[in-house]
């Protein structure tokens, strides 16, 4: 029978693999040419792959949660959609770390292929699968929930959010661990104790796995310390205060962040070292000549660094509304990989509840990192020996203690903070 095999493809620059989020799809599925095939987390955005073909799945040949190298084999289809031949007689051994066919067989002793455990549900006569938004398939694939496995009770039995917490979802429970064997005493082994009070298990997979990797690779690789400044906000209160009421005619929201960057670019032109790379495999420190600042944004899948290229030659204004849709798009899933690579530095921020320290963690390999702490009023010593009211923060910068010193970023944190206790200076640059 003909038979195409799709591999990997070529999906950005600079990508290596990429992890199996969810397929769309399961052995002995038609699908039709551009239908959604499978979804693959690159770096730090999802991709949808569709189908090169039109016709029928024979072979998986990778499992949700697999990493796949770039020209590594993904599906096998029947290109003229012929009868897709059982799993008993496709492959003739099982895939290493992934399964052999779509869902698992039924365990001995359960319901035959021809009689269904009642959970397992028909997938979609489209042959794109269960009725769901790629968020919900994203959620169902953290958790580790096939979408067979759950009943929709959105119009049309799409498959919403609320779905995925039912009881009933899920594949069966763990069996119980053996008490036989021996010790190394020759004694009867013991089976440890069943854990108790566990809520859940939750698969660190996709864009959470990738999270963990580069947060652990950053602490591995990169010494950090963090240096904490207070800065007296209160003109940069005023100032985006009045600015707001004409930039928020246009449906924009003006925040504090368009002003920190201005600041935190100030600083970086002043101690270029800050604006740099680790090139640890050659041991150099890469200043670069571009500001192409990251902001970290919270998502429902985990945290997202959208990057806005070339801050040094935007305004106010044009920085807020460009942070405002990475933000939005960056929520919704719609991110391309180019928009959330490329960073020299990175600010993060929680606003409002952004606390009074913290202490980031590089994105590495970025050899500084800025954490913003929220504004508060309280009463400060003047010079003149009165006291008054002040808006004041704290900013909280991590460096990479291998190639930056502490006197070297209290000189940065130095200058990011005269131009946010003198905002106005941020305009007079441009006269």
């Amino acid at each position: 029978m003909p038979a195409f095999e799709f591999r990997l493809p070529d999906i950005g620059e600079g990508v290596a693999e990429g992890e199996v989020v969810q397929w769309f799809v399961k052995e002995g599925d038609s699908i039709r040419e551009d239908a959604p095939l499978v979804s693959v987390l690159t770096d730090k955005a999802n991709v949808e792959i569709p189908s090169p073909k039109t016709g029928r799945i024979v072979k998986l040949h990778a499992a949700v949660g697999e990493k796949v190298k770039v020209g590594g084999l993904l599906v096998t289809i029947d290109a003229e959609g012929g009868a897709a031949p059982s799993p008993a007689t496709t492959s003739g051994g099982s895939h290493p770390g992934g399964p052999s066919s779509g869902p698992p067989g039924p365990p001995p002793g359960t319901a035959s292929p021809a009689q269904p455990a009642p959970l397992v549900l028909p997938s979609s006569t489209s042959g794109t699968g269960p009725l769901a938004s790629p968020y919900v398939r994203r959620l169902a694939a953290e958790k580790g929930i096939d979408l067979r496995t759950v009943r929709g009770s959105g119009p049309g039995g799409r498959i919403v959010e609320s779905d995925l917490a039912s009881p009933a979802v899920g594949g069966p429970a763990p069996p119980a661990p053996s008490g036989g064997g021996t010790g190394v005493s020759g004694a009867p082994a013991t089976a440890p104790p069943p854990l108790t009070g566990v809520a859940e298990r939750i698969p660190i997979r996709g864009l959470r796995r990738v999270i963990s990797e580069h947060m652990a690779e950053a602490t591995h690789r990169a010494a950090h310390f963090t240096y904490v400044e207070e800065i007296d906000a209160t003109e940069l209160v005023r100032l985006r205060e009045k600015m707001a009421k004409h930039v928020e005619k246009s449906g924009l929201r003006l925040t504090y962040l368009p002003f920190i960057v201005k600041g935190v670019v100030a600083g970086l032109k002043a101690h270029p070292r800050l604006n740099a790379t680790m090139d640890d495999e050659r041991n150099e420190l890469v200043v670069r000549s571009t500001y192409h600042i990251g902001i970290a944004t919270a998502a429902p899948d985990g945290l997202l660094v959208p990057v806005v290229r070339d801050a040094d030659t935007k305004s106010i204004a044009q920085l807020a509304r460009e942070i405002q849709d990475l933000a939005e798009r960056g929520r919704a899933g719609k991110l391309q990989r180019s928009e959330l690579s490329g960073s020299t530095f990175t600010i993060t921020s929680l606003g409002a509840l952004g606390g009074v320290l913290a202490t980031p963690i590089l994105n590495y390999p970025e050899v500084a990192i800025l954490g913003v702490h929220k504004i508060q009023r309280r009463p400060v010593y003047r010079p003149d020996g009165t006291i008054a009211p002040a808006e004041l923060m704290n900013l909280s910068l991590s460096l990479d203690h291998r190639v930056l010193d502490g006197y070297e970023g209290a000189q940065f944190l130095a200058t990011v903070k005269g131009y946010l206790e003198d905002p106005h200076q941020m305009f007079a640059e441009l006269a």
